[in-house]
């Protein structure tokens, strides 16, 4: 790559310096940091071996979005929409205890195989946040559980800029900007779209149903939604 930093590097040096960002939210919310914390050093080791091995080049991918990680998925592993045992199994780093399979992982996963399997698909694309960090809101029984950035109001308007930079620090790892596709057809579609509007970040934005919409609510239809993704990943539907 000529001296060039890879394609990893820049992801890594990227979760670096969210793991250094704080936020301040309205009261009820808070922030799930994968990358800070006492899990820090075991985030840094399985997405370092991740990282390394699917994108330790300088080729250009197209962003995959999601809204911001579950709190018990991408913020314990820092990997957006991979399952823990796949990630232990992959990267040999022990995530005992953090092993969480995920109906979303599940579903992205089939899609990954017959995509052509994890090399052809990392070679292509980028998952990521639109909101790289996780976010939880207390509920009326005083427990955490999981929101998204664009919920509410005053947390939109919080996080704006915060979420306007990251993105615009996400495309310097080298994307490919003709296509976003974007994971939540609703909300997470509507606020980025609104904002490529103002910026023209992409040429296009390709809205995908949330992989938990499809698992929770249409499991009867899951190989029809996975074929909608393979033939959009594809670029069929162009």
């Amino acid at each position: 790559m000529n001296g060039r930093t890879s394609v990893a590097d820049r992801i890594l040096q990227f979760n670096e310096e969210l793991a250094e960002t704080t936020l301040e939210l309205p009261s009820g919310f808070a922030v799930i940091n994968p990358f800070s914390g006492p899990q820090k050093e075991r985030v840094r080791k399985v997405t370092t071996a991740f990282y390394h091995k699917y994108y330790d080049d300088d080729r250009p991918r197209r962003l995959v979005l999601g809204s911001s990680p579950a709190r018990r998925g991408t913020a314990v592993t820092g990997v957006p929409f991979e399952d823990a045992k796949l990630l232990e199994s992959e990267t040999g780093v022990d995530v005992d205890g953090y092993a969480v399979s995920r109906p979303s992982a599940g579903f992205l996963h089939d899609v990954i195989r017959r995509y052509g399997g994890r090399e052809a698909f990392y070679a292509d694309f980028v998952m990521s946040f639109v909101c790289p960090l996780g976010l939880v809101r207390t509920n009326p029984q005083g427990r955490e559980v999981n929101c998204n950035y664009y919920e509410n109001k005053k947390l939109v308007e919080c996080l704006r800029a915060f979420l306007v930079d990251v993105l615009e620090r996400q495309l310097a790892f080298g994307t490919d900007t003709s296509v976003c596709y974007c994971i939540g057809s609703s909300g997470n579609f509507k606020f980025l779209s609104t904002l490529n509007d103002g910026q023209g970040y992409f040429k296009k934005i390709v809205p995908l149903e949330h992989p938990r919409f499809i698992t929770q609510y249409n499991g009867d239809r899951k190989e029809e939604f996975a074929e909608k993704y393979l033939r959009a990943l594809r670029g069929e539907d162009d």
